[in-house]
């Protein structure tokens, strides 16, 4: 309460200026300022997203100066008023342009780069600090000599540069190249733009050039000095090979030369101090790992000043070098995996760094990728474009109208905003608030009282507003979008929301830094306008330990909706609930008469809260659970838990059960009472997720807890029927879905089967997380009509885009130049490139030669209209592929 006692002196010699308060102007001039910043951003943010600037246009080509010395030379072409910065300047400005070589073969780095062009250099005022640059009125071109050491070498890496006109600065970039150099050949230019390239000169993405692969040889990995690189410190060099010891086992061997000062640390030092080596396969290809790794170099164990712990460290008198024996007589594919390290020397240490490498234990560089049947492969490269499919989803083959469904999940998460905001005022942080707040805008005059709360107001959904903003213009749809399946980010959630539960439970407070809201404090004593924003400022800097944690719930759920909008709309309904109280009451003060004092309930209301989060945080382990295939969080396991977090909420507001904050209770009230009935009630029907549905042979699908729990199909002792033996050995794909149906999780595969059968496919993009996945599947697809189509006439096949299981090999999407790392990967670049969609569900009618044969249809709550579009669909396919 200080903060209000502290500005209200202030306040009353600005009030005394009465003419700003005479019109309404003010105050509508006021909003119309807000509301239009807010529409800037928003604008802002739009045209962000839908223009991809590149002013510059990067060329590479090697320049032959003697028979065996090469310059390598990369040329940039800044558009008018842009500029690329040195590779030499500060980086504690700009992102300083770096050219990164990966990987090298018979080639020696001479000397450090030459740069020319239009240099200038001095203080640079969007930075405000000195910089290099080089200007647009001349290229800036990089030139490196090179030796080759054998008649003929090759490199491969990537160049990273920043460029800024006058008022902003694209994020840093990079550029791919590859240079194949001979004694004999001339220097050519190449360009790295992809439509320049011929079919087999076609260079991979940043993310796709990572790996090494070797055969019984040692291949360095340059990340020192000798990169051609400055203002970087690479002190560690890493190297791999293998050795064979048998027909059956190999020795992998990853060796690191330090430097001369610095050290690295062992796999098995204390993870409390230093980031230990970690070396992480992420694809075995058939090939196992026996017993433990070995160590080996200049080893010192003891305490570290720097850490001030005991720790195990190689210094830089040996090489460090990790050996780890293979068992390779089940051999299918290469090792595939990335080495962790860390390295420090006396003052200072480096981060964590990831070194990526494939041993090929075959010697032929093959692997597989499960059944590739049907698709097209180019090298490294997946090309799942099929054209008819692109043509025909524009124009499909029948009239079955569906279209675009009118989406009301933006109101659904307003809504969802809105009630987390009334949830808000009921908590100690802020109903106590609103009588003094309100009662210090009503000291003068009414019209004042009434525009200064309404003022307050708008500042509080302001505040809130821009708050969503900020996360959807950082974050982007794709982010949120991934966020929501990613595995680790739900077990991080999971982690945040157990902490969230605990602090409503008064265990302990989640609080901002006390400095915040005294500055803000400080703002709001100015007064006015400007004072009256900084009051509400405080209040939210205030009250975020009541309201952080169900900000922070309200923010995640958006997320999960893949809404680019999300964040923004369930942030403005959060605002306008805690908005409206302080624009009401100062319009109507006596109304203020009616509110409850505050008391102990206020402290319920918390605790009452605490258990929603420990029981939402369930459903984000649960999302991580399946999207990684850990399969211990099933149906059975999650709904008894959540049976037991609301029976404890029962005993709670009955009075069995009480936490550190609260009041002794002499007799519970109606209100009281009334609540804990309810949590009873809700406790009973969670319970009824027990009963069997013997049409699907799993659990009864509960309305409200769709897309909270898994899946029914998804447990412990329901297990589905057997599916046929036969398709099962020739389509490894072929299982059952929700509700016991027949379904393939591979598209080649389905289409394959659906060319044996006659049949149209169903395709089915659809997620772990995705909650409306979950209401089609358990309350439409149940329907006995629906799951007979399903079963006998189509083929249906379930995409799953967030399916975090790896690929091996690890492929690039040739249509986006993305690496394709794990299965979700793969169909999301499906259904991007043939579809220009990334949302789910979405369900394709496709015919066995790969034409869309109705219009793809969104989620759509209702039976009767899922009904319809299966049966278009279906006799849309007899009608026109009828013989």
């Amino acid at each position: 309460m200080i903060w209000f006692t502290q500005s209200l002196s202030p306040f009353k010699h600005y009030f005394c200026i009465g003419y700003i308060y005479h019109h309404y102007s003010i105050i509508m001039s006021y909003l119309f300022k807000q509301l239009m910043s807010l529409i800037t951003v928003l604008v802002f943010a739009s045209t962000m997203v839908g223009q991809v600037l590149t002013p510059v246009k990067w060329d590479y080509y090697a320049e032959k100066i003697s028979e065996d010395s090469y310059f390598l030379v990369f040329k940039a072409t800044m558009d008018e008023g842009w500029t690329v910065y040195s590779q030499f300047t500060s980086d504690d400005g700009p992102v300083p342009t770096e050219v990164i070589y990966e990987e090298s073969s018979g080639i020696e780095i001479i000397d450090e780069p030459i740069e020319e062009g239009h240099r200038k250099e001095g203080f640079d005022k969007l930075f405000e600090t000195n910089v290099i640059k080089f200007l647009d009125d001349e290229p800036f071109i990089i030139k490196q000599k090179v030796k080759l050491v054998d008649g003929s070498a090759s490199t491969t890496g990537y160049l990273t540069y920043m460029t800024c006109d006058d008022n902003k600065c694209l994020p840093p970039t990079d550029v791919e190249f590859t240079f194949n150099l001979s004694k004999e050949e001339k220097g050519e230019e190449r360009s790295p733009e992809p439509d320049r390239y011929q079919e087999d000169d076609l260079n991979l993405s940043a993310s796709s050039i990572e790996t090494i692969s070797m055969e019984n040889e040692s291949i360095e990995i340059p990340t020192g000095d000798d990169q051609g690189t400055s203002g970087l410190l690479n002190p560690v060099v890493w190297s791999f090979s293998q050795e064979e010891i048998s027909d059956k086992e190999i020795k992998l061997k990853f060796s690191a030369d330090i430097e001369k000062g610095w050290t690295v640390y062992s796999q098995y030092t204390n993870d409390e101090g230093p980031v230990p080596t970690e070396i992480v396969y992420e694809s075995m290809g058939g090939n196992t790992v026996v017993g433990e790794a070995v160590e080996s170099g200049y080893k010192k164990e003891g305490y570290d000043t720097y850490f001030d712990m005991d720790v195990i460290k190689f210094l830089s008198d040996e090489p460090y070098q990790i050996e780890q024996i293979i068992d390779i007589s089940k051999a299918t594919g290469p090792i595939k995996g990335y080495l962790t390290y860390m390295t420090c020397d006396d003052t200072k240490c480096l981060p964590p760094t990831d070194v990526e490498f494939t041993f090929d234990v075959l010697g032929n560089g093959t692997a597989m990728i499960g059944n590739e049947e049907g698709m097209k492969i180019e090298g490294q490269y997946l090309d799942q474009l099929i054209p008819s499919l692109k043509s025909t989803y524009k124009d499909p083959l029948s009239d079955c109208e569906e279209g675009a469904a009118v989406s009301t999940s933006l109101v659904w998460t307003f809504i969802f905003g809105f009630i987390g905001g009334l949830l808000a005022l009921l908590t100690p942080c802020v109903f106590p608030m609103i009588p003094i707040t309100v009662s210090f805008f009503t000291k003068d005059t009414k019209r004042k009282g009434w525009m200064n709360g309404l003022i307050y107001g708008a500042s509080i959904i302001t505040i809130y507003v821009v708050m969503g903003l900020l996360i959807t213009i950082l974050l982007g749809p794709e982010a949120l979008n991934r966020l929501s399946t990613n595995w680790i980010a739900n077990s991080l959630f999971f982690v945040i929301f157990i902490a969230f539960a605990f602090s409503f439970f008064g265990f302990y407070e989640i609080t901002l830094p006390s400095s915040w809201s005294t500055r803000s404090d400080q703002m709001a004593d100015k007064g006015g306008l400007f004072g009256i924003f900084f009051m509400a400022t405080t209040l939210a800097l205030v009250s975020f330990s009541c309201t952080g944690p169900i900000i922070g719930t309200a923010i995640v759920q958006a997320a999960s909706q893949g809404q680019y909008t999300g964040p923004f709309t369930v942030m403005l309904g959060f605002s306008t609930a805690l908005a409206l109280p302080f624009g009401l009451f100062a319009a109507f003060p006596a109304w203020l008469n009616t509110l409850p004092r505050s008391g102990s309930w206020m402290n319920s209301v918390k605790v009452v809260l605490g258990f929603l989060e420990l029981a939402l945080a369930l459903k984000f382990l649960s999302v991580a659970d399946m999207t990684n295939h850990w399969g211990f969080l099933k149906y059975e396991l999650f709904m008894g838990m959540w049976v037991l977090i609301f029976l404890g909420m029962t005993a709670y507001l009955f009075g069995f059960i009480k936490f550190p904050h609260d009041s002794p209770i002499k007799k519970l009230s109606k209100l009281r009472i009334g609540f804990a009935l309810a949590s009873l009630a809700f406790t009973i029907y969670l319970g009824t997720g027990f009963m069997k549905n013997t049409d699907t042979n799993s659990y009864n699908a509960l309305s409200l807890m769709s897309g909270l729990a898994p899946p029914t199909n998804y447990n412990y002792f329901c297990p589905p029927e057997d599916v046929d033996a036969e398709i099962k050995n020739k389509y490894p794909s072929y299982t059952k879905c929700a509700n016991n149906i027949n379904c393939f999780k591979d598209y080649y595969e389905a289409i394959a089967y659906a060319k044996e059968v006659d049949k149209p496919i169903l395709v089915d993009f659809t997620g772990y997380g995705c909650v409306n996945c979950r209401k089609t599947e358990e309350h439409i697809w149940v329907d006995e009509d629906i799951r007979d189509k399903l079963n006998n006439d189509v083929v249906l096949v379930s995409l799953y885009v967030d399916d975090d299981r790896k690929l091996d090999p690890v492929y690039i999407s040739k249509s986006r130049n993305e690496k394709l790392r794990n299965v979700g990967k793969k169909w999301a670049d499906f259904q991007i490139v043939n579809f220009e969609q990334n949302s789910q569900p979405l369900y394709v009618f496709v015919s066995p030669d790969e034409k869309v044969i109705s219009s793809p249809r969104p989620y759509k709550e209702g039976v009767e209209g899922y009904h319809t579009f299966l049966e278009c669909g279906i006799k849309s396919y007899e009608m026109l592929y009828e013989e």
